[in-house]
């Protein structure tokens, strides 16, 4: 176990690795780092002596494949970083060559002959960790940084790569080690019976900490869509749209189409990127109650999509009217779907006559009702078309098929839509994706403004700090003596600090940085 970063820069064996993406593009850049990453490099360099060259200076030259070989590799720059003001604190050259995947891979063989060892995924920033250049939690965010699949993926993570993160939990960090030292100073008095803790102070002190890891806690909803997208569900019958909607989102066929129902007979996921957030875009097999073995199985991993699911969009032909059938598979939806955003979207407009699509577009519910196609109106959404499923419990009936008592009136069992389209020829498929948008951001309250946890990692080390407060807490109104008070808080800040690497074990390391690329 390691406690706080060291003091000095460590300059460890050199290692190289291609640090853009391999490929054909305008350059490749080649890092090297470590202890005589310059003088190994210059070997192969023809040009000036890079051992010599100041920091942050830029030199053409050639690269060669071996010391005393006149072969030239390639025309190269290369950029000069002493130790300790480069990305990893070591010495390092970063040579930008020619973006071939050949020339590339022959200008990093020939770095490597020079004894240089081929790093290790993430290894450039493991070393930047362990050089005090980064806190822990800023070299998860370089990683979240590349993965990053969305405009607000990319501002949460430059959030933590700013240190905003580690500001919050250090600041916690400090107020636990403020209440600690009361206590501790109090245990080296015990036999003189001196009392130097105000009780009242340090229950006002742990209930403010308690108080703020919360908030920060709250926001992981959030800050889970934002690094791993939306689960987004495309449920209904067979033959209702689904794969053709998928495919219209993504631009492209994802799907097998066919007027044969039940052609989707498993689980489809595409990623989908609409105004800064990342929809996980699943079509589902068509749900009827059906007797072939294998279909049945798609409609079960179809529900088991919906139970993992953060949007939920029922599709249904309007063209075809609901019967009982449908009114038993929407309960079994409704049943998974506590907690989460659904939208019920009528499909083949294009197929209605002119009356009847006038009809649909007037009848669009516009955000009454707290749970989609349901009949219960009593609650209301400010954002049209949002409907959260934990406002109602009336799961009995698709909105639009009045009770038996009660007269439905002319155009009823139009209005049992939050969106209606056609997505052969594109009506209403712009309106239905800010629809999925607005519901996703009023229902989850997503904003990339404040600082998110959205880390599992994080929100488990957090989760574990605050309830040692909380025992710290109970402790001192049960008048426990301070050395079980300090038990928790202690724990409490190592929770915490294996957030921002104050504390880490050697498996802690490698698992988070086996995530990261070769080269970074």
């Amino acid at each position: 176990m390691k406690d706080s970063h060291p003091s000095s820069i460590q300059q460890k064996p050199a290692i190289a690795a291609i640090a853009t993406a391999l490929g054909e593009a305008g350059i490749s850049v080649i890092r090297v780092s470590g202890e005589g990453a310059l003088e190994k490099v210059s070997r192969i360099f023809r040009g000036k002596d890079l051992a010599v060259q100041p920091t942050h200076t830029a030199h053409f030259g050639r690269i060669m494949d071996r010391p005393e070989s006149t072969r030239i590799i390639d025309e190269v720059v290369a950029t000069i970083f002493r130790s300790p003001k480069s990305y990893t604190g070591e010495d390092t050259v970063e040579i930008s060559c020619h973006g071939g995947v050949l020339v590339t891979q022959e200008v990093l063989e020939a770095v490597l002959r020079q004894d240089v060892r081929h790093a290790e995924p993430g290894e450039f920033t493991l070393r930047a960790f362990l050089n005090g250049k980064l806190e822990l939690s800023q070299a998860e965010a370089v990683a979240d940084m590349i993965h990053a699949k969305s405009r607000k993926a990319v501002e949460a993570a430059g959030q933590q790569l700013e240190g905003e993160l580690g500001k919050h939990v250090r600041a916690f960090r400090q107020q636990i080690i403020d209440a600690t030292a009361m206590v501790e100073l109090e245990l080296d008095f015990i036999e003189e019976d001196v009392e130097f803790a105000n009780k009242e102070e340090l229950r006002r002190l742990l209930g403010e900490v308690r108080a703020e890891i919360g908030r920060l806690l709250e926001t992981y909803e959030s800050g889970r869509l934002v690094k791993h997208g939306v689960q987004t569900v495309f449920v209904g019958r067979p033959n209702s749209g689904k794969s053709t909607l998928l495919n219209t989102l993504m631009g492209k066929e994802r799907a097998i189409v066919s007027a044969t129902a039940g052609t989707t007979r498993d689980v489809i996921d595409a990623d989908w990127s609409y105004e800064g957030l990342t929809f996980t875009l699943t079509d589902t097999a068509g749900l009827r109650e059906t007797v072939d073995e294998i279909e049945a199985e798609g409609v079960r991993r179809s529900e088991s999509a919906v139970a993992q699911a953060d949007l939920i969009l029922y599709l249904a032909d309007v063209n075809v009217p609901p019967d009982d059938e449908e009114q038993r598979l929407l309960g079994r939806i409704v049943a998974h779907s506590e907690g989460k955003v659904l939208l019920k979207v009528g499909t083949k407009l294009d197929l209605a006559d002119p009356a009847k699509r006038e009809e649909l577009l007037k009848g669009l519910r516009g955000g009454s009702s707290g749970r989609y196609g349901l009949t219960d109106s009593s609650e209301t959404s400010d954002i049209p078309g949002a409907s959260d499923s934990s406002k109602t419990s009336d799961s009995s009936r698709i909105s639009g098929s009045p009770p038996e008592d009660e007269d439905p009136g002319p155009g009823a069992g139009e209005s049992r839509f939050d969106a209606v389209i056609s997505a052969k020829d594109g009506m209403g498929i712009e309106e239905l994706k800010r629809r999925m948008r607005a519901g996703v951001l009023h229902h989850k309250d997503i904003d990339t403004g404040q600082v998110l946890v959205t880390s599992t990692r994080h929100r488990d080390a957090l989760e574990k700090a605050r309830h040692h407060v909380e025992e710290a807490l109970r402790a001192l109104d049960s008048g426990m003596t301070g050395d079980f008070l300090s038990i928790d808080l202690r724990a409490a800040l190592n929770e915490l600090g294996t957030i921002t690497g104050e504390i880490t074990t050697e498996d802690l390391l490698d698992s988070i940085f086996s995530r990261f690329c070769i080269g970074k």
